[in-house]
């Protein structure tokens, strides 16, 4: 009888953990889906950027060559599984970017005056706000996961299989408002 019960309780246990297990596994993976997600909405924007790039070389060839050169001197990082500190280098890399093409579309009236202009201007503005959205989404993602890899009993399990503590993405204190496009 005292077999049978301590069968019971190591199988209770087993499964316990394989449990546990699979929730912090499907949060794991939750996190980093919404860490990709980021990582697109970064690359759809550079993407804009360039295609701005060409478009200002018709009104302004030099400096449509510098900012070819920062693009590229700034390159996004696209792998496969991102990480937190490779989506903030991409943010200001790509802040950089946007920053500079819209300073150079000051100077150029006629280029800021092309509806073609305006609609890549528009995009990379939407972009923005994906990235924002999906930012927020994977603060939230890390937020439950954390939770659960560090509350008792899970934090024991969690330990033990090589879960950790994630790190949010870093807010941009210097970006209160989107640059005025």
């Amino acid at each position: 009888m005292v077999t049978i019960i301590v069968i019971a309780v190591i199988a209770l246990l087993v499964i316990w953990v394989i449990s546990v297990q699979n929730k912090l596994v499907k949060k794991d993976e939750i996190c980093n889906n919404a860490l990709k997600q980021i990582n697109v909405q970064q690359i759809s924007r550079y993407d804009a950027l360039q295609a701005l790039v060409k478009l200002t070389r018709e009104y302004a060839g030099y400096e449509a060559d510098t900012l070819q050169k920062v693009i590229e001197a700034r390159k996004i990082t696209s792998s496969p599984a991102p990480t937190a500190a490779e989506i903030n280098a991409n943010e200001q890399a790509l802040t950089e970017i946007a920053s500079r093409l819209i300073a150079v579309a000051e100077a150029y009236p006629e280029l800021k005056a092309n509806q073609n202009y305006q609609d890549t201007m528009q995009s990379i503005k939407q972009y923005e706000e994906n990235v924002r959205l999906s930012r927020m989404t994977f603060n939230d993602t890390v937020t439950l996961y954390n939770q659960q890899v560090r509350m008792f009993p899970t934090s024991l399990i969690a330990g033990m299989l090589g879960f950790a503590k994630r790190e949010y993405l870093a807010d941009d204190v210097t970006k209160k408002d989107y640059p005025t496009i």
